[in-house]
């Protein structure tokens, strides 16, 4: 029976790599580790046919070469004069890049004492509660962050989607161009495609909630209204590790805050998470960004929730390096499309069923809108949040960051049935990790904030042996804190 279930595994397992083969769409891409430096690279990539397009990210020696005439999108591996490149001498390892389903986690339609002459500042129901506003049941305490004079001053983010309308009114003023790239296009304008159905909004809504400008008289007010604002446009072609690598390691040293709100499908049964050069630039993020403080990803927790889907199963959003963030309705209730999963770290509130308010933020053409929803709401939110408590303190790590966020996210009115406290003394729950964030709490407690030890791996080597079989083999099990 045993050897049975051994084949049968077997037999799946196998069906299924070459299942995943067959969906498999190369480009005419490579990443290529030379570790001679960029003058071998360059001899290289003319040796074999390629163009060097620099170094990926911060990556040492790692390059991303293109090659014009293999076709730009196939269901094969190409084969070819080029392909000799993985057997040179001077190449470490080289891979032809393959392209990966990213999805933009916005909810598809679904059968006071501080004013601002902004249009839209009365509709922004989940920044300031009044009498007015009856159906407000708690509050981010956003207001009450800046009336302590936080306001994101001196803070870099960046939205790395499909671009950002750089020249929309409410984010003119804010933007940064050294906080921006387009990789899709390879060069520094992340300006989103233009076409009838203004696909590529998604970007622009997310800036608007970060840091669109106070007190201009067009739409909205940021959380974070006087950071610097930047977008790398990067989900406007074929998605590939080479590409997430760049966008996740781009001036790892100015920029502050990445906010991610997309990730693999979220379908329910995909399972995906970043390649080997994605995987480094995080840690290179962590490691070496804000001068060794450590980059601040900020990642939306996923849209799949009526699909069944599971955070847990998304390698983004369950990183230790980066910050998932899930979302709550404004009575507290948990949306149609909500993922549960423990690596969920802070809610905040975005909208649920179709009578739900939902999220007033810029949009393409110079426009506002008042129908922005998903968890695709909630990351930059957080983001905005961050950059204030990075104001009251610029020397809080990406580590402390997250402590922050355990111990001021509360509980308030979300509803849950699985609030358990954990042996820290903390509410915790599946499907909005700490709670609702609070922004006041946030700065307070930054501006007195102790730094935490830096990240603590602990490994431990065995020797294990099987009864059918005489050969020890060695397991490394690995603890991070």
């Amino acid at each position: 029976m045993s050897k049975m279930r051994l084949l049968l595994g077997f037999v799946l397992s196998t069906f299924w790599l070459w299942e995943a083969s067959l969906s498999r769409v190369y480009t005419n891409h490579w990443a290529v580790r030379i570790p001679g430096g960029p003058v071998d690279a360059d001899k290289l990539a003319s040796k074999y046919g390629f163009t060097n397009l620099g170094q990926i990210g911060g990556l040492d020696h790692h390059y991303h070469f293109h090659h014009s005439r293999v076709v730009r999108r196939s269901t094969f591996a190409t084969r070819g004069a080029h392909s000799f490149i993985h057997m040179d001498p001077k190449v470490d390892w080289a891979q032809q890049q393959v392209v990966k389903s990213r999805v933009k986690r916005h909810a598809r339609s679904d059968p006071s004492y501080i004013h601002f002459n902004d249009p839209k500042w009365s509709n922004m129901w989940y920044i300031h509660c009044s009498d007015k506003n009856s159906r407000c049941r708690s509050e981010m305490n956003i207001l009450a962050a800046w009336q302590r004079g936080y306001t994101g001053r001196n803070v870099v983010i960046t939205i790395l989607d499909d671009g950002i309308e750089r020249n929309h009114p409410d984010l003119a003023q804010n933007y940064d161009q050294l906080a921006s790239y387009d990789v899709n296009g390879n060069d520094y304008d992340p300006t989103p495609r233009y076409d009838s159905s203004n696909e590529n909004k998604h970007g622009t809504r997310c800036a608007g909630e970060v840091a669109a400008v106070a007190n201009n008289s067009h739409c909205i007010v940021g959380i974070a209204y006087n950071a610097r604002i930047g977008g790398v446009r990067m989900l406007d072609g074929d998605v590939t590790d080479v590409v997430e690598a760049k966008s996740l390691g781009i001036r790892p040293d100015y920029i502050d805050i990445y906010s991610a709100s997309w990730g693999p499908d979220d379908d329910g049964k995909t399972v995906d998470g970043p390649g080997p050069l994605a995987k480094q630039a995080f840690e290179l993020g962590i490691k070496k960004g804000r001068k060794g403080l450590g980059s601040i990803f900020v990642w939306a927790s996923g849209n799949g929730g009526r699909q069944g889907d599971h955070c847990s199963c998304d390698g983004y959003t369950n990183s230790i390096y980066t910050i998932s963030v899930s979302s709550s309705t404004e009575n507290g209730n948990k949306p149609w499309y909500l993922e549960v999963c423990s690596s969920t770290l802070a809610t905040t509130y975005s909208s649920g069923e179709f009578y739900d308010r939902k999220i007033v933020t810029t949009d393409l053409r110079q426009r506002c809108t008042d129908g922005h929803t998903g968890t695709s709401v909630s990351a930059p939110m957080v983001a905005g949040v961050i950059a204030l408590a990075l104001e009251a303190n610029p020397l809080i790590t990406w580590r402390d960051v997250q402590h922050l966020l355990v111990k001021t996210s509360r509980q308030a009115h979300l509803k849950a049935t699985d609030w358990k406290t954990n042996a820290a003394g903390h509410k915790v729950s599946h499907l909005y990790g700490f709670g609702l964030v609070d922004a006041e709490a946030m700065v307070v407690e930054a501006k007195k904030w102790r730094n935490v030890p830096p990240q603590h791996t602990c490994t431990k080597t065995s020797d294990r042996r099987t009864r059918c079989s005489s050969e020890s083999f060695t397991t490394t099990a690995a603890v991070v804190t």
